[in-house]
């Protein structure tokens, strides 16, 4: 079978699930846990798109051993669960604009940052997983988080399509940051930052606040 020539390459949280002040506040509590005040837009700005252990390493300091790390990013990940759990769904439009994009012949892809336990919270316990092509967990499959572009590289890899033609969907600077460094153009969701966060990035083709806010078609026919 010939893979497709495209492909679509979503973050997850914030892109695909309105998750991330979700997030942000169980990191604000866990670190309030360990004596740190930290705010909560500053601390958006400065870690979206990182992974757990950059994020923990950067405010507890760069020894934490992986044992120590994984204890740790698991602590986080109970309060976040506990937080967004009874909150769960993708974002407006996304299911629709998806199954348009399979019809078209676009190769579908996650490439997220989370660890692999929060990527199965989302991915599986929704049924999302099945909908992909490929899906790339920055935690477990490349060993640098965003700006780098790693994460997407690997997606695109996955779904046998050179980074020119795919389309990565991002909701954090960091990470439309990384597309740019990867080649790839990118579509920015307002789901945790206001558009003019973005205006320095000429690899962004489009600014929305969901998926149906999106020129469908228009997207899906570029090459």
């Amino acid at each position: 079978m010939t893979p497709p020539a495209r492909a679509l390459i979503f973050d997850m949280d914030g892109t695909i699930v309105d998750n991330m002040d979700f997030h942000t506040r169980a990191w604000i509590t866990f670190f309030a846990q360990r004596g740190q005040t930290i705010e909560p837009d500053a601390f958006f700005r400065d870690t979206a798109g990182r992974q757990g252990k950059e994020i923990l390493r950067h405010y507890l300091g760069a020894d934490l051993d992986d044992d120590a790390l994984a204890t740790l990013n698991h602590e986080k990940e109970v309060l976040y669960r506990a937080l967004y759990g009874p909150h769960r769904r993708t974002i407006d439009g996304f299911d629709a604009f998806i199954d348009r994009a399979r019809e078209q012949g676009w190769a579908l892809a996650v490439a997220t940052s989370a660890s692999s336990g929060s990527a199965s919270f989302i991915l599986d316990e929704m049924d999302l997983q099945r909908k992909f092509d490929a899906v790339v967990v920055g935690a477990v499959d490349v060993p640098r988080g965003k700006p780098h572009p790693d994460v997407f590289l690997k997606a695109a890899e996955r779904c046998a399509v050179v980074p020119a033609q795919c389309i990565v969907f991002e909701d954090a600077p960091l990470g439309v940051e990384a597309a740019r460094r990867a080649g790839m153009r990118a579509v920015v969701l307002t789901t945790t930052l206001p558009a003019e966060a973005f205006a320095e990035f000429e690899n962004v083709i489009a600014i929305v606040n969901d998926f149906t806010q999106l020129d469908v078609e228009a997207l899906l026919s570029l090459s």
